[in-house]
């Protein structure tokens, strides 16, 4: 009965805590932050100087006592502590003007497919410690789907892939659960490196990853656009040591990260291949459904779909997919609690 009257006051949460972006769902409010999941320490005070947005500005540009670091590598958290910091960053970030009163929150936060037992621990740890009353962990493939209103507890396959910062995850979901899926660490960040990697080869230039992420995203393809896109590009020259600019076009791009999107479509193909013959029936029908960061890409959805021979649909917003889902299973816990992944601990209320 404590339980229920606290669930009415308190201000519940969905967390995507990815790689690259932190976004963040509160009951009955929808999606308040949406911030990059970095921070800045100062390794003189031991103390954070900035969190998400704030800290990104400074990547690349700080003096050697003040470092910004990303605590999540491939969307397993790497630095326990700053992890914590961030998420309590984020949760009194939510609860500003809140009263003094106001119970603790359960949180609903998404976690890899892939993800060990202590991982998921350290997981709950990090979000308990950061002043949550409840951890309820979901995996974000199946987060996603729910997020893309995928009808996840009927007896019919549909497939997910998920292209976030550090992973991709490839999930085929049927009646409530996972059947067969892969996750590869093949995604938005690794996009960037063949982008910095190619600059370096091609042009002698050297750029950093905001850069390229900028360069990724303005005129980076998947497929044949129809007019032909240009970006000039500013960084160093590495054999004269001086600021260099140079033109980089769409088919340059396409080019830079053919080899890590080939790599994923050859995934989605192993995947369709591992499924039972009457769920790949069901995805023929249903299509493949795409979401995450690097669902964005242009002309992704048209590649996959050329290569697979099955419909490929985009999600609304694919960014926010994953937080989301863990929204709408916040709003209706009861009907939705199958899809948790069983806890490392016993968490009362």
């Amino acid at each position: 009965m404590l339980a229920n009257l606290f669930g009415k006051f308190s201000s519940d949460l969905g967390i995507d805590l990815g790689t690259t972006s932190t976004l963040v769902y509160v009951r009955n409010r929808g999606i308040v932050v949406n911030e990059p999941s970095v921070v800045a320490i100062n390794s003189r005070t031991d103390q954070i100087v900035a969190v998400g947005e704030d800290a990104k500005r400074m990547v690349g540009k700080t003096p050697a006592y003040i470092s910004a670091a990303k605590p999540l590598v491939d969307g397993i958290i790497s630095d326990f502590e700053v992890s914590e910091k961030m998420i309590k960053y984020f949760i009194e970030k939510v609860h500003q003007g809140a009263s003094l009163f106001s119970p603790r929150p359960r949180v609903v936060i998404g976690i890899p497919l892939d993800v060990t037992e202590v991982e998921k621990k350290a997981v709950e740890d990090a979000v308990l410690s950061a002043g949550a009353r409840q951890v309820f962990l979901v995996e974000e493939a199946m987060a996603g789907a729910i997020g893309c209103r995928v009808p996840i507890h009927e007896a019919t396959g549909h497939m997910i892939v998920d292209i976030g910062g550090g992973t991709t995850e490839i999930a085929v979901v049927s009646l409530g659960g996972v059947v067969t899926w892969r996750s590869l660490k093949v995604a938005g960040n690794e996009l960037d490196n063949d982008i910095v990697q190619y600059l370096r080869e091609k042009f002698n230039l050297l750029i950093g990853e905001t850069t390229a992420e900028e360069v990724k995203v303005k005129v980076g393809s998947a497929w044949p656009q129809e007019e032909q896109l240009l970006m000039n590009v500013r960084g160093r020259d590495l054999v004269s040591g001086l600021p260099q600019e140079v033109a980089v076009t769409d088919e340059q791009m396409r080019m830079a990260m053919s080899r890590s999107i080939k790599n994923i479509i050859e995934n989605i193909k192993s995947i369709i291949e591992l499924t039972p013959p009457e769920l790949v029936a069901d995805i023929y029908s249903t299509g493949i459904v795409l979401f995450g960061g690097g669902a964005l890409l242009k002309g992704l959805d048209k590649l996959i779909s050329h290569e697979t021979k099955i419909p490929v649909i985009v999600a609304d917003d694919p960014l926010t997919s994953v937080v989301r889902g863990t929204g709408l299973i916040l709003e209706d816990l009861d009907a939705l609690k199958n899809v948790f992944v069983p806890s490392t601990k016993n968490i009362g209320d």
